[in-house]
């Protein structure tokens, strides 16, 4: 396939190609999808929706941004948006939970990928409730993310126990692999944000989703504009 063609490729029809240069993971034989939740597996970032509701939107999402860029150190990035949350109601996590937004497309993917043996899994750097809430949702193996600290029902603006950062959601798929026996060259990764660069790169076939332009560069394929249903039509029937 040629660049000219790939240039040449219409930008207004409802497919778009992805380019995948190495072997892929086969779809009938049991695998691993490790996804990230905020912007991946649903279409908002959980901390910034949080701070909306808490009265600081505007000071959270821009910390969030420059995160979501690679500007900042993820785990330094964590601690000073969650310290803005200090004092607000925790009733606004239940409430978040109760109205997350799907990503289209993962209902149809994830129905798919068990129905050949996949075990899924969400590896965040945001917070316990949302991941818990999503893996009893959409019946996911396993879930990781931080745990928000909270006292006499509100936010204290800390996190507790080891930072759900980028090297642990690469862990994750190490770990992930070994526990379930996955056969070599069997494990996809998919993320959007700078902080999934490491578990891309720790997976056999990594997938930027709607991504930064960082983690593109990074990634072994990129999917632009479809939606999670696509990242199938990814894997070697």
């Amino acid at each position: 396939m040629s660049d000219e063609w790939i240039m040449s490729f219409p930008q207004q029809v409802s497919a778009e190609i992805v380019l995948v240069q190495q072997p892929l993971a086969q779809l009938n034989v049991a695998g691993l999808l490790v996804m990230d939740m905020d912007s991946t597996a649903i279409t908002i970032e959980c901390i910034d929706e949080l701070a909306a509701m808490a009265g600081v939107g505007k000071d959270v999402a821009a910390v969030t941004a420059r995160a979501m860029r690679g500007e900042l150190d993820f785990e330094a990035s964590l601690r000073e948006r969650v310290a803005k949350l200090a004092g607000a109601d925790a009733g606004i996590i239940q409430s978040l939970c109760d109205s997350l937004p799907l990503m289209p497309g993962i209902e149809s993917m994830i129905a798919e990928l068990k129905s050949h043996q996949w075990k899924l899994v969400v590896a965040s750097g945001g917070f316990t409730p949302f991941v818990g809430h999503l893996k009893q949702l959409l019946d996911l193996d396993a879930a990781y993310a931080n745990e928000l600290v909270i006292k006499d029902g509100k936010l204290i603006g800390e996190v507790t126990g080891e930072v759900v950062d980028a090297q642990y959601k690469a862990n994750v798929i190490a770990k992930s692999a070994k526990q379930w026996s996955i056969a070599p060259g069997q494990c996809v990764a998919i993320g959007d944000g700078a902080n999934d660069i490491p578990m891309i790169q720790a997976a056999d076939l990594g997938l930027a989703f709607h991504a930064k332009p960082k983690l593109v560069a990074a990634a072994d394929a990129a999917i632009g504009r479809l939606d999670l249903r696509a990242l199938v039509f990814c894997l070697q029937a």
